[in-house]
């Protein structure tokens, strides 16, 4: 098997990879379209960060790969609808570097309500500004965190930890840790919090979720973070409220639209506002996280290669399974619908193939079986299963 990785995943990975048998070529910065189709020629599985874009037209030109890696949190960057379509698994790290993102954004908080950025700046200008003028504790201020996922959830500890009186908001029911309170609306949230925090996915509808109206709601010299993902914020609206003075500060991390590489220019309204801290999307690179990340996004991969497992795949139905338990294992993705299971098994039957152990599971409108079989008569086996109507994709390892 051979597996392309791109946008300097960590050697871990690479270690992970050919510790299992793949061949492995890796290349530092993220590709285009186009290129990732020459690259992904002779290719199984290839591994992205967030700047490569696995999109329908490179899915459909890679009939050959089999899974991708996203070495991240977020899958928006691909294309979910037609790996599904095309039978490709899609693997992510989803708590990897969950704690990294909560340090940052703390220390962010920290260094805002301090004005540490300004103290730092005045004292590498020679002035000595000891004042305590516009610099505030956090204990007993009022956290407002907008997606209470693996990461907001997180952060409602350690913040809570340290003094911080926490609320949240989210669209899913979630269970508040600690004494976090959870909200009815983003509007309630917007009127309490002195600090906001956004920690929510990549999907299309939370494109502009926080514009001048958001803003607008804000308490007056409120706090405002972004570590999620860039399209969510009006950055236009951000400079103009920080320009006012209704946002005292920010800290941005991830923006709309992020240079591919360190060559390109980083071009932004909000560079050289000194009430601004600008990070280049660094919120889970820390070599923890990134080693956590290699090791468990390689380990999905070879799992899904060698055993047939989906455990944790995003987008095809899950199945864990450990070593084989019989001679072979047929692994069978299809389409979900009445009778699949049964002319699986009769194929099965027409090859004289004894069952040992058998696991379905069905997700939506796809479903996926992996079988333990033993028998003599596997000459054909795998062309007649690909014939099946339902069939879209099949191995027999």
């Amino acid at each position: 098997m051979k597996a392309l990785l791109l946008e300097n995943i960590h050697a871990e990975a690479v270690k992970t990879l050919r510790t299992r048998g793949f061949e492995v070529e890796t290349l530092p910065g993220a590709l285009g379209e186009a290129d990732l189709i020459s690259a992904l020629d002779g290719v199984d599985y290839l591994g992205i960060r967030s700047r490569t874009y696995v999109t329908r037209k490179v899915l459909e030109a890679a009939p050959n790969l089999g899974a991708v890696g996203a070495f991240c949190i977020g899958t928006n960057q691909i294309d979910l609808s037609a790996a599904t379509d095309a039978g490709v698994a899609v693997f992510n790290a989803p708590y990897s570097n969950t704690r990294s993102v909560v340090e940052l954004a703390i220390a962010e908080i920290i260094s805002m309500a301090r004005r540490l950025t300004d103290r730092n700046r005045e004292m590498h200008e020679g002035r000595w500004e000891k004042s305590a003028v516009g610099s505030h504790e956090v204990r007993g201020r009022t956290l407002g965190i907008v997606g209470y996922g693996n990461i907001g959830s997180q952060l409602s500890v350690v913040a809570e930890a340290m003094g911080m009186r926490v609320i949240f908001y989210d669209v899913v029911d979630r269970l508040a840790l600690g004494n976090a309170r959870r909200v009815d609306s983003l509007d309630e949230l917007l009127a309490q919090a002195e600090t906001i925090s956004l920690h929510v996915d990549g999907r299309a509808s939370n494109k502009n979720l926080f514009g001048a109206e958001e803003f607008a709601k804000m308490r007056p010299r409120a706090l405002f973070l972004n570590l999620c993902r860039g399209p969510v914020v009006d950055l236009d609206a951000l400079h103009e409220n920080l320009l006012s003075g209704h946002i005292a500060g920010a800290a941005i991390d991830v923006f709309p639209t992020e240079p591919k590489s360190k060559d390109e220019p980083f071009v932004s309204k909000l560079r050289n506002m000194p009430n601004v801290i600008l990070t280049p999307h660094v919120g889970g690179s820390t070599l923890e996280a990134q080693v956590d990340i290699g090791r468990y996004v390689a380990g999905k991969l070879t799992d899904f290669n060698d055993l047939g497992s989906t455990s944790m795949c995003v987008n095809i139905p899950e199945v864990a399974v450990g070593p084989k338990t019989a001679d072979a294992r047929v692994v069978h993705l299809h389409r979900n619908v009445p009778g699949v299971m049964a002319r699986l098994n009769s194929v099965l039957a027409e090859f004289n193939m004894n069952i040992g152990s058998q696991t379905l599971a069905t997700k939506g409108l796809q479903g996926y079986a992996v079988t333990d079989v033993s028998g003599n008569g596997y000459d054909g086996l795998l062309a007649r299963l690909q014939d099946l109507d339902e069939t879209i994709g099949v191995r027999v390892l």
